[in-house]
């Protein structure tokens, strides 16, 4: 299949680092009218993320809880902004497969716990020339898509 990734052509989320929620989100609230509909910590990431729907996908803040975040080195050396582009996709594990044998670089060549309990993997930036890429494993109950 040479990489090739047979997706939803759904974009599950866009994530955007930012220092604080709480400065952010007047912005998003009073500007864009969104509004928050789930928190949550991701202990293993070191970020406290929220999701607002905007149409068919939502935007995900994430905020670093310490200094040895990830999202706390990209927001050092990058600013705040977007960090990533989730696709949401069946049968993740398959895809992961599919890169390895093409040589993409990944993050994680493994599913691991993503945000909502879903199974998520990164291709690395260098493989997409420069854009971090999450792949979300749809869930069958699409009621807090993501």
């Amino acid at each position: 299949m040479n990489g090739r990734l047979s997706v939803s052509k759904q974009i599950a989320h866009i994530g955007i680092a930012v220092r604080s929620i709480g400065e952010v989100l007047p912005f998003y609230k009073e500007v864009l009218g969104l509004q928050v509909v789930r928190q949550e910590i991701m202990e293993e990431e070191g970020v406290l993320v929220a999701f607002l729907p905007i149409g068919e996908c939502f935007l995900e803040l994430m905020e670093p809880l310490d200094e040895h975040s990830p999202v706390f080195n990209y927001i050092e050396k990058h600013g705040g902004g977007i960090h990533h582009v989730a696709i949401e996709v069946d049968q993740l594990h398959h895809h992961i497969k599919i890169w390895e044998r093409s040589n993409v670089p990944l993050l994680n060549n493994y599913p691991k716990k993503g945000a909502w309990g879903k199974r998520v993997a990164f291709i690395h930036p260098v493989a997409a020339h420069g854009v971090l890429f999450e792949f979300c494993e749809r869930q069958a109950n699409r009621n807090g898509h993501v």
